[in-house]
């Protein structure tokens, strides 16, 4: 390697050449680390680090250089550390990060160029002009320090935009610059360095919302500007209590068709403590199911971890009574969520085809009008993949319809139709996709009255649209009758050659061109005259500008 030019070296390492120097190409061994079998993959597998825990302790060091192909600064690299003065740049702590990855053989993503937090009063202060110029020359000063190392190869340019409702974060940013600091941030640093990859990156991003759908319209609009975003991170932190983005694949691929690569770039798993071994197992399936994820998509490059060890882990800090989110517990000993991402990794020669154990016969709780509960026999599985969840249909005959989902085995279905009766099943699922048999039928006959004499109304309205598509949000759901309601059916039309490509707030299924949206677990319930939102988004012919119609509401 000492013979080769520093600019060939960054060459081979953006093409993903210089592993093959590094990690072994062939199928790794079941016991290696994360990184052989994530380089087998064509994958990297990273993590976030600090400099005191690498400077004091030699676990952390030990772990962090064997296990990990790529690192990213956790604190090191953001603007508070590497510019706290004007003009005074410090890269101390990131320079630490770099030369360890280089010691180790790891590549380096640099974490974060302009964010919100962690930026120094004195930006925060300035006006429009000054404001701009001092974006600029950080960005020139910070990735020009590292443009000529082969080890960082690519940044988070832009941090955490959106707002959860798919609008502008007001920020002092965009209060000040406007949208227009995104595509400024971005050509300033592909000026500093032109080999990097440069990308936007957002928490609540992982599955088709509004969130990740207000990101994937910018970065399509910048892109055709010539915007040189070339990457998009989900930051993907997530809690086994509020259940796993099921979409999370099929949003990296339509991610993927604007030409980007995509990351998972600060995956964790909290839970609600204490811990305990089942929340240790709906944990791992989750990270299993991330990784799963990034395998099946091309041109997904790697996940990086936030953190390995729940030792000096952010979540307590940040969500009370939560923790526990990372791979490593405090003692530096692998929990099943390591073995998760490990296996997942590894996995190829021997894939998962075992389904898991049938459901126990549903028992049903409570029925109203359009809700029943049901709960039954968990199952069990023995494939390696680790239980995923439930799939709970109505018997149909031919076509059986899915009615939910739950990671529990439980469930209170919404949506359903008053004086009607349902003949429902559950089939359980693994990690790897595989479906249980069924489970033997239970009956139950939904109450009289929409939602116990409630009554509701939907209407759609076009939030953007372009010659390919459009984005319908919001669609409000009001209760126009007189006592509360638990849950709504919506059905509406999409006009011929029209094709759903995702949605957000609600559960949706397509038949034809008809598209029937049932509330989510925690928007079902409208008290009169009380509203809800969903939204969704659709692909259509170019030129074609018709939208849906006839939208109905049970």
């Amino acid at each position: 390697m000492s013979v080769l030019s520093s600019a060939l070296v960054r060459l081979l390492t953006l093409l993903g050449i210089v592993a093959a120097f590094l990690l072994p190409t062939t199928s790794a061994d079941a016991s290696a680390p994360l990184r052989t079998h994530a380089a087998a993959k064509g994958k990297f597998i990273g993590t976030a680090l600090a400099t005191s825990q690498l400077a004091n302790e030699a676990s952390y060091r030990t772990i962090a250089g064997t296990e990990f192909s790529q690192v990213t600064a956790e604190n090191a690299m953001k603007w508070d550390s590497t510019e706290p003065s004007q003009g005074q740049f410090n890269f101390s702590g990131a320079d630490q990060i770099v030369n360890f990855a280089t010691q180790n053989n790891q590549q380096v993503h640099g974490h974060t160029l302009v964010w919100h937090q962690q930026t120094p009063g004195w930006v925060q202060g300035l006006g429009a002009s000054a404001m701009r110029q001092a974006m600029q020359n950080h960005i020139a000063q910070v990735v020009g320090h590292y443009a000529s190392n082969a080890t960082v190869t690519s940044w988070d340019v832009v941090n955490e935009i959106f707002d959860d409702n798919g609008g502008w974060r007001t920020s002092f940013w965009y209060n000040t610059l406007g949208q227009s600091f995104v595509a400024d941030a971005f050509r300033a640093a592909r000026a500093a360095d032109p080999d990097a990859k440069l990308c936007i990156n957002d928490y609540n991003v992982e599955g088709i919302n509004a969130k990740s759908t207000a990101m994937y319209n910018l970065v399509s609009s910048l892109r055709q500007q010539g915007v040189p975003v070339d990457c998009v991170g989900f930051q993907s932190h997530l809690a086994i209590q509020y259940g796993f983005p099921s979409d999370m694949q099929q949003n990296m691929e339509r991610f993927a068709a604007l030409g980007v690569t995509v990351r998972v770039t600060e995956l964790d798993v909290r839970m609600q403590m204490p811990r305990d071994s089942s929340k240790d197992t709906t944990q791992a399936t989750y990270y299993r199911n991330v990784v799963n994820a990034c395998l099946a998509v091309t041109a997904c490059a790697g996940v990086t971890i936030w953190g390995f060890t729940d030792k000096y882990s952010w979540v307590p800090d940040t969500f009370s009574g939560q923790g526990a989110a990372l791979i490593y517990d405090e003692n530096y000993q692998q929990k099943p969520s390591y073995t998760a991402v490990h296996d997942a990794l590894a996995g190829g020669s021997n894939p998962d085809t075992t389904a898991p154990s049938t459901p126990g016969t549903p028992t049903v709780g409570t029925v109203t009008s359009n809700s029943a509960a049901l709960s039954w026999t968990a199952s069990t599985d023995t494939g390696g993949s680790g239980m995923a969840g439930y799939n709970v249909y109505r018997e149909q005959g031919a076509t059986d319809t899915l009615l939910g989902q739950s990671t529990s085995a439980s469930i209170t279905l919404t949506g359903l139709s008053p004086s009607t009766q349902y003949q429902v099943y559950v089939r359980a699922r693994d990690g790897a996709g595989n479906l249980s048999a069924n489970s033997a039928l239970a009956t139950f006959t939904t109450e009289s009255g929409p939602g116990g004499g409630g009554g509701c109304t939907a209407t759609g309205t076009i939030q953007t649209q372009w010659g390919g598509g459009y984005v319908v949000q919001p669609v409000t759901v009001t209760n126009t009758g007189t006592s509360a309601i638990t849950g709504w059916t919506v059905t509406f039309t999409l006009p011929s050659g029209h094709t759903l490509v995702g949605s957000w707030n609600a559960a949706v299924t397509v038949s034809g061109q008809t598209v029937t949206a049932k509330n989510a677990n925690y928007n079902g319930n409208l008290a009169p005259n009380a509203s809800t939102s969903f939204g969704f988004q659709v692909a259509r012919p170019s030129g074609n500008t018709q939208t849906p119609s006839g939208y109905t509401c049970a």
